[in-house]
C-alpha cells in the first residue's frame, strides 16, 4: 500500500486516469484500488487494447469489478467525452515523451501533448469532474527541446483553466517530476541492457538528475490532489546523483564512453527557473509554484501549509542541490525498484 501523509478525499468517487498503461498509470490504478478509503469506481483510459488486456490479468488487477477498461485517445474529444461521464476525478498522464522522437514528428507530439492536454480541460469543463491532476515534466522548465515546450504549453492550459470555470466546483493543477527510476527510457534499463558489452556511454561526466521511485511519484499525486486549490504547480524535493554514480551503482565493471550531449538534453534536470521564483513556495515536502493570477487567498494558503515564499532568484535544479545519493544508495535503491536489475 502507498502510504499517504494527507486523505486524497477519493472515498466513493469515480477516477478517471488517462494514459494508465503507462509505467505511472499502472502503478497508481494500483495503489488507488488499495485504498483504505478508495474510490468506487476507476476508469483505465488508453489506446492500446493489449496494454489494457495485459493490464487486466495483472496480479491485485484481474477480477477487480471496480476497474474499468475504455479504449479511446486524448486527440479524439468526443470518445473522451464519453469516458469523462460520471467521472469526479481525473490524472492526466497520457502524453507522447521521446525527445528524438518529438524532434522528427513534431506536430504528432503537439497533437497529443497540447491539443489533447485542452481536450481533458474542455471535458472537464462540460462536465461533472471536479479535481483534474495533470503530470508534467523537468523539461517544461526553460525548455530546449520539441518534448518540454509542448509540456510547457500543456501546463499553461491547465493552469488557465481555472481562470474561466465560472461558477464550476472544479479545480485543475499540475504536477512536475523529473524520470522515475526504471522507467521507460531512462538511464538505468539503458545501462543493464549496456551492461552486456562492457561498455557504458555516458553523455558527460558532469551530468546529474533527480532521484525519483515510481512508488514516490504516485504518492505525490495522491497528496497533491488532498491539498490543491487549483492552479498551482507541483515539485517534490528529491536528492540527486551524478550520472557517473550511478554507472557505478548499476555496472561498476563497465568502462564509460563519454559520447558527448545529445540535442535537446540538459546537463541537469531542472524543476524551478529564477523566472518561476518570484511565484514559488517553499513547504516542508515539497515547492509550489503559485498561479501566476490569484485565484485565491495566497496568505491563508501559506499559513496552512506552514510555507513561506522563496528568494527572487531561487533555481532549483538536479546540478546545485544539496542532497546527494552515494553510490551505495543508488545500488539498493536500483536493486528494490527495478525488476530487471535484480534478473541481470
Amino acid at each position: 500500500m502507498i502510504d499517504v501523509t494527507q486523505d486524497p478525499k477519493l472515498s466513493g468517487a469515480s477516477v478517471l486516469v488517462t494514459g494508465a498503461t503507462g509505467s505511472f498509470g499502472r502503478r497508481f490504478v494500483d495503489a488507488l484500488l488499495r485504498l483504505p478509503d478508495g474510490p468506487a469506481r476507476v476508469v483505465v483510459f488508453s489506446r492500446d487494447e493489449l496494454k489494457q488486456y495485459e493490464m487486466s490479468r495483472l496480479p491485485g488487477l484481474e477480477g477487480d469489478r471496480r476497474l474499468r477498461f475504455f479504449l479511446g485517445d486524448v486527440r479524439d474529444k468526443d470518445r473522451l467525452r464519453r469516458a469523462f461521464e460520471g467521472v469526479d476525478v481525473v490524472v492526466h498522464a497520457a502524453a507522447l515523451k521521446q525527445v528524438p522522437a518529438a524532434e522528427y514528428n513534431p506536430f504528432e507530439f503537439i497533437k497529443t501533448n497540447v491539443l489533447g492536454a485542452q481536450n481533458v480541460v474542455d471535458c472537464a469543463m462540460d462536465t461533472g469532474v471536479s479535481r483534474v491532476v495533470a503530470l508534467s515534466t523537468d523539461k517544461a522548465a526553460a525548455p530546449v527541446n520539441l518534448y518540454g515546450a509542448t509540456k510547457l504549453c500543456s501546463d499553461k492550459l491547465f493552469v488557465a483553466a481555472n481562470a474561466i470555470r465560472g461558477a464550476r466546483d472544479l479545480r485543475l493543477s499540475v504536477v512536475r517530476y523529473g524520470n522515475v527510476l526504471g522507467s521507460r527510457g531512462s538511464v538505468v534499463p539503458f545501462f543493464l541492457q549496456r551492461r552486456r558489452e562492457g561498455v557504458l556511454p555516458i553523455t558527460d561526466l558532469g551530468m546529474t538528475r533527480f532521484n525519483l521511485t515510481l512508488d514516490q511519484a504516485v504518492r505525490f499525486v495522491l497528496n497533491a490532489l488532498a491539498t490543491m486549490r487549483g492552479g498551482e504547480l507541483f515539485v517534490p524535493r528529491l536528492p540527486s546523483y551524478r550520472i557517473t554514480d550511478m554507472a557505478k551503482a548499476v555496472a561498476p565493471e563497465c568502462r564509460v564512453e563519454i559520447v558527448g550531449v545529445r540535442p535537446g538534453e540538459k546537463l541537469h534536470e531542472e524543476m524551478i527557473t529564477p523566472a518561476d521564483s518570484f511565484r514559488t513556495a517553499e513547504l516542508a515536502r515539497h515547492f509550489v509554484i503559485l498561479p501566476a493570477s490569484p485565484l485565491w487567498d495566497e496568505d491563508q494558503y501559506l499559513r496552512e501549509q506552514r510555507g513561506r515564499l522563496v528568494q527572487p532568484g531561487f533555481h532549483y535544479e538536479s546540478g546545485t542541490n544539496t542532497e546527494w545519493l552515494t553510490v551505495e544508495q543508488l545500488r539498493e535503491l536500483v536493486h528494490r525498484h527495478v525488476p530487471e536489475a535484480k534478473a541481470a
